[in-house]
């Protein structure tokens, strides 16, 4: 099979296009042909090396993280899938590799498709769909909630926004002039355009502060959540709980602890909560998304799409910073 892939970590290394064995579905696993694969900032971060303190990997190394698909085989003690099945899914970290031709995948990060999308727009959804969601339940968003949605132009804050009006939120959220009609036609209630006036001065009693962005300003959003609220980040500092959660070992858990310090120490003065979150793939999470979709409720935003040969190129793009939305790239027919 066909797959881009990196040979050592580097900010200057280029994905490169090669052939590998096709894989073989373990009991549990689905093998899935790969219609499409989406970019997320987290591919450019593993190219770069930035996350080698909390993950492992051997290479050569096939990046993308969320994909859509058709099953064309299953492993023999698979019950939710068939094959012909279309899907779409995030494999787990130690599984990823969805810009290649075929992937297998646990059965349990798999949902079916949803059915009014293309492979492209469903490509787009699993990575970010599942750490809103998953953000959303940390911090318990409700109905009447006044939550902060950063950069809500991007591939996590265009499902974020909607997500947050299902649940009833008022949101706020932070872009560019050009942009405005966009975030609000996804249904944002109150937009700061950060080019004008900084969100840490025209905003308070915040329920829920949505981090994409970390940075310095993580520690300035502190001050616009009222007591009991919550921040939780994406892009900020992971902390002891975070290593916890990934299982790192005591002396990984304790370099996090002093990490993430500041960013408690913050909350904790503030009397905020603050969590850094690493989103776990699951299967029936996508399955509630997939529903939302098909009743219309949430749609995907494609800023453009690439054919694999031309991977290098939206990772470029992505890293870019200038997506409005997704970009996907195109693996199979």
């Amino acid at each position: 099979m066909k797959a881009a892939f990196i040979k050592k970590y580097g900010s200057d290394e280029k994905m490169h296009l090669g052939d590998f064995q096709k894989p073989t579905p373990k009991e549990y696993e689905v093998l899935i042909q790969v219609k499409a694969a989406s970019v997320n900032p987290i591919d450019f971060k593993i190219k770069a090396g930035m996350l080698k303190f909390v993950r492992k990997y051997s290479f050569p190394l096939i990046l993308g993280h969320d994909l859509s698909g058709e099953v064309v085989e299953v492993g023999s003690r698979v019950t939710k899938f068939k094959k012909g099945d279309l899907v779409f899914s995030r494999p787990g970290n130690s599984g990823i590799g969805a810009f290649a031709e075929y992937i297998a995948v646990s059965e349990d990060e798999v949902a079916l498709k949803p059915t009014n999308l293309s492979f492209e727009e469903a490509a787009s959804l699993p990575l970010v769909a599942l750490t809103t969601w998953q953000a959303f339940d940390a911090a318990n968003v409700k109905k009447g909630d006044k939550i902060l949605i950063q950069a809500g132009a991007g591939g996590v804050g265009t499902f974020a926004i909607q997500l947050a009006k299902v649940r009833g939120a008022e949101v706020w959220t932070t872009t560019s002039e050009k942009n405005e009609a966009l975030v609000k036609s996804l249904g944002a209630d109150h937009v700061v355009n950060y080019r004008k006036e900084h969100p840490w001065e025209v905003l308070n009693n915040m329920n829920f502060v949505f981090d994409t962005l970390g940075g310095d300003d993580l520690f300035k959003i502190f001050n616009v959540v009222k007591p009991g609220g919550w921040v939780v980040s994406i892009s900020g500092l992971p902390d002891g709980e975070t290593a916890k959660e990934m299982d790192l070992g005591l002396f990984k858990t304790f370099v996090l602890k002093l990490v993430g310090f500041k960013a408690n120490l913050s909350a904790a003065l503030k009397k905020n909560h603050y969590k850094f979150l690493f989103m776990k793939p699951n299967g029936a999470q996508l399955t509630e998304i997939k529903n939302l979709v098909e009743q219309g409720k949430i749609r995907p935003v494609i800023d453009s799409v690439f054919p694999l040969s031309d991977v290098q190129k939206a990772l470029e793009h992505s890293e870019s910073g200038r997506a409005r939305g997704k970009i996907v790239v195109k693996i199979t027919d």
